[in-house]
């Protein structure tokens, strides 16, 4: 049997080899599209063997499902250590709502090919992996709900607002403009971009009092 720190060891290098297949599968599917890449383009890029792809994942459709998994998880969490420092530092719930903006835009500024992909693969329907996006999805967008239902219990905001439907508004927001930012407003400074969509919430959210 291997000793915890062997184990701890193993443990370590499979993720990075996983963080090196979620890197060069999230690049090549951005750049060719999922059909159009193999499980050989996705070992060379990574710099493993083949079999190596095989070890970590039963398919290409089962690494590029974990990949989704992977990456709204990074997603997710960023929103939530934003909106708790907020909570931590005595901010109101909109303060957190715009520091959760930030951090959406500083994660797609990081991974801006994950997040063409992950916006791409909402619209689709007849994907295996449909199923396992929504979950994913919502696991974000749950983030948003708790900070405007807390908002709401605690009379900052609106009895009036729709919670689920602000929510995915506020997260859609983020991902199509800092989309068009990273494609055709390059020039922009992430700060310029935020402080845009800071006013767009104040106006629309914390108005709603």
């Amino acid at each position: 049997m291997e000793s915890s720190s062997a184990a701890s060891g193993g443990s370590t290098r499979r993720e990075a080899t996983r963080q090196k297949l979620y890197e060069a599968a999230v690049t090549l599917i951005a750049e060719q599209g999922f059909s159009a890449t193999t499980v050989d383009e996705i070992a060379e890029r990574a710099g493993v063997a083949k079999g190596t792809v095989y070890y970590n994942f039963a398919s290409k459709s089962v690494l590029f499902e974990e990949l989704l998994r992977h990456g709204v998880g990074l997603l997710t969490a960023s929103l939530r250590d934003a909106a708790e420092r907020t909570a931590r530092e005595g901010g109101s719930k909109v303060d957190a709502l715009d520091a959760m903006i930030r951090a959406g835009l500083v994660f797609i500024d990081r991974y801006p090919a994950f997040t063409q992909l992950y916006v791409a693969e909402l619209w689709r329907t007849n994907r295996a992996w449909q199923s396992t996006l929504m979950v994913v999805r919502q696991q974000a967008v749950a983030v948003v709900e708790d900070v405007l239902r807390e908002g709401v219990g605690n009379g900052e905001f609106s009895e009036e607002i729709d919670v689920p439907l602000t929510a995915a508004a506020l997260v859609g927001m983020v991902l199509v403009a800092a989309l068009d930012w990273k494609s055709f407003q390059p020039e922009r400074s992430l700060d310029d971009v935020h402080a845009a969509l800071s006013r767009l919430l104040q106006g629309r959210v914390s108005g709603c009092r």
